[in-house]
């Protein structure tokens, strides 16, 4: 490799394309980002780890008294989108993986989001694949060709390209700047703006992106100051970069105004991400003064439909119409089987369920995991939005400016289900989705199919994350009897036989998906994020 910017080390082995993306003007721009911005992020990081302080004290959550002036400001609103980035009613996701990029973008989609945070395991040669991936799709020269003889090439008409980079709390160790591991989303965000920013830009486009895991709108403030500091640095236009966010967490679904606000010049809207929020409540409220009522039943009985889920994705949608930023739905997962009928009538009368209440719900848009999906998310949609793009203007007389955003935001601390039971087979289903997706992300693939389900890192942490709740609070099971660490052990050990009787090959990495399984859901203190246990174990 070429001689490294000052005080860059890159500490990963060499990977194909390595060379290629790793520049030493591609690295400066990086260092460039992580000097003026990782104290910032380190420090927004210090200040989660003291809110939680505070609420596992007793505090709670609730709208922020010192930013009410921006919420009744009724002179504000976000950035009108582009128009390439106008209709959004259906987007489809996935790793930021060349197969997957190709099938992805000819799939009919109105959008593509690469991703390189929960559906991405981060292995170095991912992490590098992925961005040399990214950009011979910005340049159209993206194709694939498997072991089989199949050839994969791009369309002549593709999906919007959206990068995620990882979040806030991740870093890459393979690049250490002045002695210290890049932060993963400068590193990520930084590379793709790098090579892309400009040519996106000169081709009528700009640079896309989702953005995960925030916990506030200070945390939202220093992303759109690394927008405005990298725009600056490249030479494009300041605007030119947009950026959707992920409500994921409880704290955002309390700050959603102040997010859009922060960065109301490259904001283009909100999502709705329904397992990594449930993660973010039980994770949040896990303190000895949490109530017993926060424990929550088996996953599969907390819909969107539930209460205090109906409250966030109302709130969401009112919140974003109101300032003129697009409400983007979450995630039908199903994998289509061409070989079960049945499977596929039921699960796709269901994905149709979930998708007509979201465009009734007044989303704009919605995501899918696979291509099979599209066509019928495009007819929900097409049904409610018809020749119109979107529906930013449908609900905004519900949400006038000047006022709050109407509805309780007390309901979204509720988190009651009515008739919810804690059930065996939900233990088991936890346990058996936990150690296949461990296993698999140890491998090095990030987006895993099980049981029908493309299943990705937000699973996996809602369910250690239920597993730690029902064996911390010896929650009684639909038995009788309660969930303790024995019998946990007991599930687990005959949940990992099964697996391992099935084990298609050598590389299974079952045993050690165990041991970390067991360390997240047996010890008494909560582990943030199974990625960062998880990291250490890659090779």
């Amino acid at each position: 490799m070429s001689r490294l910017p000052h005080g860059v080390t890159i500490v990963g082995p060499r990977v194909e394309g390595s060379e290629e993306i790793l520049t030493p003007d591609a690295l400066a721009f990086v260092a460039q980002l992580h000097r003026a911005f990782n104290p910032i992020r380190t420090a927004l990081l210090e200040r989660r780890v003291e809110r939680q302080a505070e609420i596992d004290a007793g505090a709670s959550l609730g709208l922020l008294p010192e930013t009410a002036a921006i919420r009744l400001d009724r002179t504000w609103r976000v950035a009108d989108p582009p128009p390439d980035l106008l209709d959004r009613r259906v987007e489809i996701t996935g790793p930021a993986e060349p197969k997957m990029i190709i099938n992805a973008l000819n799939s009919g989609a109105r959008a593509f989001m690469a991703d390189f945070e929960d559906s991405l395991s981060p292995t170095w040669s991912n992490v590098v694949g992925g961005q040399l991936a990214v950009r011979a799709a910005v340049r159209g020269a993206l194709a694939f060709d498997s072991v089989d003889g199949k050839a994969y090439r791009l369309g002549p008409r593709v999906a919007q390209l959206l990068v995620r980079p990882r979040g806030w709390h991740l870093v890459e160790r393979h690049v250490v700047i002045d002695g210290e591991p890049v932060s993963a989303s400068l590193f990520d965000a930084g590379l793709h703006l790098f090579w892309n920013g400009a040519e996106r830009v000169a081709r009528g486009t700009g640079p896309y992106f989702y953005v995960p895991k925030l916990q506030s709108h200070r945390e939202a403030r220093l992303w759109n100051d690394v927008f405005v500091h990298a725009q600056a640095a490249l030479g494009i236009p300041r605007g030119s970069v947009r950026a959707t966010v992920l409500i994921e967490t409880i704290h955002a679904a309390f700050e959603m105004e102040e997010i859009l606000y922060e960065l109301r010049e490259h904001s283009s809207g909100l999502n709705a991400g329904r397992w990594d929020y449930l993660f973010s409540a039980i994770k949040t409220f896990r303190g000895p003064s949490a109530p017993v009522r926060n424990v929550l039943p088996d996953r599969s009985q907390v819909t969107m439909t539930v209460p205090f889920m109906r409250a966030y994705s109302e709130r969401l949608v009112l919140t974003c119409h109101r300032r003129g930023a697009h409400a983007v739905g979450g995630m039908a997962a199903f994998i289509p089987s061409r070989r079960d009928a049945a499977v596929n009538e039921v699960a796709m009368a269901r994905v149709r369920e979930d998708k007509e209440r979201e465009s009734r719900d007044g989303f704009d848009g919605t995501w899918v995991a696979h291509p099979d999906l599209v066509p019928l998310a495009t007819e929900v949609f097409d049904g409610v939005l018809g020749a119109a793009p979107d529906q930013r203007a449908s609900r905004t007389a519900e949400a006038p400016l000047g006022a709050e955003v109407p509805g309780d935001p007390a309901a979204l601390l509720d988190l009651r289900v009515d008739g919810g039971a804690i059930t065996e087979a939900g233990v088991r289903l936890n346990v058996s989705v936990a150690l296949q997706y461990l296993d698999q992300w140890l491998r090095g693939n990030g987006a895993a199919a099980i049981n029908n389900l493309m299943e990705d890192a937000a699973t996996a942490e809602i369910s250690r994350s239920q597993l730690w709740q029902w064996r911390r609070s010896r929650a009684v099971l639909s038995d009788g009897l309660p969930l303790t660490a024995d019998r946990y052990r007991a599930i687990r050990g005959q949940e990992l036989a099964l697996l391992n009787a099935s084990a298609a090959d050598s590389g299974a990495r079952l045993s050690e998906a165990a041991s970390l399984l067991d360390a997240l859901v047996l010890d008494d203190r909560f582990t943030e994020f199974l990625t960062l246990p998880a990291y250490e174990l890659l090779r």
